[in-house]
């Protein structure tokens, strides 16, 4: 039988070191709306990291880090001060802490110095992992199936699902200033951590932003306008997307 063996150098590059170094990390909601926040490291190997965000980002979704990481770490870049590279996000957990100090732990695998050309145009769509480069080992990645099969993939790593429940909510239109244009009391027709379909006869447009407001858990989210549809009953129907908060569904999963 022959036996493969890992040399000492290679073997640091797997394996997930506790390093806290500090980490910027950038995200697009669309086109031309994007945040950064600056945390610390948990964890890190060439391949991969862990940290902290005070705001959730959804499972699939690519983000740009920038870590003054080891050069033994890296896969290129060796000389620069800082490491630029891109991530898709594996797990965004909620960790258990109050309202007015939420965090969410992430686990991101490293996919290479610049995105596809597809998100470039496009950076709310969703990715998946195909297999890993063989040269340098970063993950390469591939446009998500609308219902990817993720019975294999612990709980907190999966996609959120989507409960068929009514939640009594306002809905608000916002303009570029975040300015209220609309509102109305409504209903959602199914809800998740990450998002919800809503009835109403409001009609932003896609790409807009919305606020939802709950007097019941008393609290307002943020939200993207990701779809519109009427459906059978002739009831229109947004699809958002939550972006500065998961909707607490305690005893609903």
């Amino acid at each position: 039988m022959q036996t493969t063996t890992v040399s000492n150098s290679e073997h640091r590059r797997i394996q997930r070191l506790a390093l806290s170094l500090p980490l910027r990390v950038q995200s697009f909601v669309n086109s031309n709306v994007g945040w950064e926040e600056i945390t610390r490291l948990t964890d890190v190997s060439a391949f991969g990291a862990g940290f902290t965000l005070k705001r959730p980002i959804k499972r699939g979704r690519l983000i740009q880090m920038t870590i003054p990481l080891p050069r033994q770490l890296r896969c290129y870049d060796f000389s620069e001060s800082n490491y630029r590279i891109w991530g898709i996000v594996r797990r965004c957990v909620a960790m258990n802490l109050n309202k007015l100090n939420e965090q969410y732990a992430l686990g991101v695998a490293f996919i290479g110095k610049r995105p596809p050309e597809t998100y470039i145009s496009d950076p709310s769509k969703i990715f998946e992992i195909h297999s890993r480069d063989e040269n340098e080992g970063l993950w390469i990645i591939q446009e998500s199936s609308s219902k990817p099969e993720e019975d294999h993939i612990p709980k907190e790593e999966r996609r959120h699902s989507r409960f068929p429940i009514p939640i009594n909510l306002v809905i608000e239109t916002l303009d570029e200033t975040r300015t209220v244009t609309g509102s109305e009391i409504t209903v959602t027709e199914n809800i998740s951590l990450g998002g919800a379909a809503i009835f109403t006869s409001l009609n932003p447009t896609v790409g807009s932003f919305v606020r939802i407001r709950s007097e019941q858990i008393e609290m307002s989210i943020i939200a993207i306008v990701r779809g519109k549809r009427v459906g059978p009953d002739g009831i229109p129907r947004l699809h958002i997307e939550f972006i500065d908060r998961f909707f607490p569904l305690e005893g609903i999963e």
